[in-house]
This record gives structure tokens, C-alpha cells and sequence, in this order.
């Protein structure tokens, strides 16, 4: 379950900076036709970059920190989500997918060594 929480949180930060991209696109044209409200798609935008990088840092970190990967995940999906709502849907859900299957995930447990000393 932790590599398909890797995979998921690393596609979510890609998916959140895609549709950066795209918000920043929508207000490049709304800025073109003098739109009220650009500016604030400008800025909104821009905060949502950040959250899609900690989104593939947090993807990084599924492996070896798992805490730390479920919290950075969680807060990159519903804080992008925030931000730039609808185009972040599917990062936030690759993101908040990645980091329930991180918590449910399982170490596996190695045979200690005493188990191993018995065996032979």
C-alpha cells in the first residue's frame, strides 16, 4: 500500500501543478479581457504552486516517513483545494487517497533475530 501511496502523491503534486498551469492560463485570457477578479485568480494560482511541491515532496516521503507524508499530503490536498477549488479535484483526491492508504499501510515486520537463532 505505501508505493501506491508513493505513486498517488507524487501524481497528485504533478496533477496540482498541471492545473496551476491551466489557472494561470484562464487568467492570463480574463487579464487579456479586462475580467474582474484576475488579479485575484493571479494570486490564488501562485499560492497553489507551493502546495503542489510539497505534494511531491510529502510523495517522496511516503517510504521512509510515513507521518510525515500523510500530514504534508493532507495539508497539499484540501490546501490547494482551497485555493483553486475546482481545478485541484483531482490532485486532492490522488492526494487525500495517497495519504489514508500511507495510514493504513504496514510496516512489514522483520523476524528478529532470536526468531531467526531458533529456526536453525
Amino acid at each position: 500500500m505505501r508505493v501506491t501511496a508513493l505513486i498517488l502523491g507524487i501524481l497528485g503534486g504533478i496533477t496540482g501543478l498541471i492545473a496551476v498551469i491551466f489557472v494561470l492560463f484562464v487568467e492570463g485570457i480574463g487579464h487579456v479581457f479586462q475580467a474582474e477578479g484576475a488579479e485575484t485568480v493571479l494570486r490564488l494560482g501562485w499560492a497553489a504552486i507551493p502546495l503542489s511541491i510539497v505534494g511531491i515532496v510529502g510523495g517522496g516521503l511516503s517510504l521512509g516517513k510515513p507521518t510525515v507524508f500523510r500530514i504534508l499530503q493532507l495539508i497539499s490536498g484540501i490546501g490547494g483545494l482551497i485555493v483553486i477549488s475546482l481545478f485541484f479535484i483531482p490532485a486532492t483526491i490522488m492526494l487525500v487517497v495517497g495519504a489514508v492508504l500511507a495510514f493504513f499501510g504496514r510496516k512489514e515486520v522483520s523476524p528478529k533475530s532470536s526468531d531467526r537463532i531458533k529456526q536453525r
